[in-house]
């Protein structure tokens, strides 16, 4: 992608700033909160569903 290889130091605090503006402080802390939740909950589920898969297979195997 050669957009992102000429985005340098200035360019970033440029679009932070932006974001600052657009959004709040406030507002960005409960974004990224919440997206650590999802974030947590999602690896949960995968995890989880993996133990699952993992517990039908020897299942099936002690059936067999």
């Amino acid at each position: 992608m050669l957009i992102f290889q000429s985005l340098g130091a200035p360019e970033l605090l440029i679009v932070l700033a932006i974001v600052v503006v657009l959004f709040g402080a406030t507002r960005i802390g409960d974004i990224g909160k919440g997206v650590g939740r999802g974030i947590r909950e999602f690896r949960r589920e995968i995890k989880d569903e993996s133990a699952d898969d993992k517990d039908s297979a020897d299942t099936e195997e002690s059936k067999s």
